[in-house]
């Protein structure tokens, strides 16, 4: 990552000259080979029709796939594309025939949406939520999930990688292997880590993987992939409601379901979206994940030394890997004027508040933290100023 690369980039993204944006972990700057993507099949769609657009770019939509596998390290026949990391998510939960007393086994840090649908199946089907005990430093305890999973032997273990209040890295990698060794379904959340780091599905060992386009990936919104092992599709797992795409209606009363992943598609999707989702990976694999890794940990130490100093500010990150979300304690502002007042600095950043993470940030002793997420295309001088306008908004 040169001055020289860097400075390309930035000129590969058109939000650059008008906000410095520090909100990569809620939707990044998308660079302009992805929104080509995007309106030039809108435009096909204008000249041609929507269906015969997709009939004109099929060859095309399909490489999706490949692109896909080749990010995650995967067969395309494993790639299914949503409309959400969410989407993904519960596509990948209602696989999972429930029982009462079924046990799913998680973390402290794991998203609010998933820990709501945890809590909605206990409420539906009386099936167990178990959280893993967390280390001093942060992040979850390997051999507290181990203990657990022996004790236990769960039904589903799902750990979010990233959790989306700080910069804490979850140990998704151990984790799986202990789920490998106990064949237990194991469902990961990659929707903060998908784009900042890179991802080896064979090294994790997920059954599962979900994450968006939106966040360090530089895509569109509105749209997800979802990651099916070999083992899950080999066992018959499909999500509770599928359509005409991902089955096939056999007979008045019979279906039989796709053998690859997009048996958790819909027939319904955005192709426009999933050109752009396709450029924003390639965009992205063309720079190097690893070299992207390396230097959003770069920033985001940068940011956490910077403002940190800042009498008033405290970092609360938390655990033994951290990578590119930040987040703070702001003395004497509330949130929704300390980020406008950023705004009006052409800064963006965004609020984690505590119903997004209430048990890390009751464990915090906080209500609410500022979250600065910086990217590849970022600069050290923008942290600078950053850090001299909170200066300025804590004085």
């Amino acid at each position: 990552m040169t001055p020289e690369l860097i400075q390309h980039y930035r000129s590969e993204t058109p939000g650059v000259p008008y906000r410095t944006h520090f909100n990569n972990a809620g939707a990044a700057f998308a660079p302009q080979p992805v929104m080509d993507a995007i309106q030039k099949h809108l435009q096909l769609e204008i000249e041609m029709g929507g269906y015969e657009a997709e009939a004109a770019a099929h060859a095309e939509i399909n490489t999706f796939y490949t692109v896909m596998a080749h990010l995650l390290n995967c067969q395309a026949r494993n790639i299914a594309y949503t409309a959400s990391a969410t989407d993904s998510y519960n596509r990948a939960l209602s696989a999972i025939s429930f029982e009462k007393g079924d046990v799913i086994l998680t973390t402290n840090n794991d998203y609010a949406s998933n820990q709501i649908a945890f809590l909605e199946l206990q409420k539906r089907f009386g099936i167990q939520l178990i959280r893993a005990e967390d280390v001093p430093e942060g992040g979850v305890d390997v051999d507290s999930m181990k203990d657990l999973i022996q004790k236990y032997h769960p039904k589903v273990v799902a750990v979010t990688h990233v959790p989306t209040s700080s910069g804490l890295v979850q140990p998704v990698a151990e984790i799986g292997k202990i789920c490998k060794a106990e064949n237990i379904w194991y469902l990961v959340d990659a929707c903060q880590s998908a784009g900042q780091m890179p991802l080896d599905v064979q090294q994790i060992h997920c059954d599962f993987l979900s994450a968006t386009f939106r966040k360090f990936l530089r895509g569109p919104r509105g749209a997800g992939f979802l990651y099916v092992s070999d083992k899950a599709l080999e066992a018959g797992l499909e999500p509770i409601f599928v359509d005409l795409l991902s089955a096939t209606w056999t007979s008045p009363d019979g279906y039989e379901i796709r053998s690859d992943a997009r048996r958790f598609e819909l027939w319904e999707r955005p192709h426009a979206l999933m050109l752009g989702s396709k450029a924003c990976v390639e965009y992205a694999l063309n720079i190097g994940l690893p070299q992207i890794e390396t230097h959003v940990k770069q920033l985001a130490d940068l940011c956490r030394e910077k403002l940190s100093a800042i009498s008033g500010i405290k970092n609360l990150d938390k655990g033994k890997e951290r990578c590119g979300i930040t987040t703070y304690a702001v003395d004497g502002w509330q949130p929704a004027a300390l980020k406008t007042k950023l705004q009006e600095f052409k800064i963006n950043t965004s609020i984690a508040i505590r119903t997004g993470a209430q048990i890390d940030f009751g464990e915090k002793g906080v209500d609410w933290a500022l979250r600065v997420s910086p990217h590849y295309y970022n600069t050290e001088e923008e942290i600078d100023i950053l850090a001299e306008r909170l200066t300025e908004l804590i004085r």
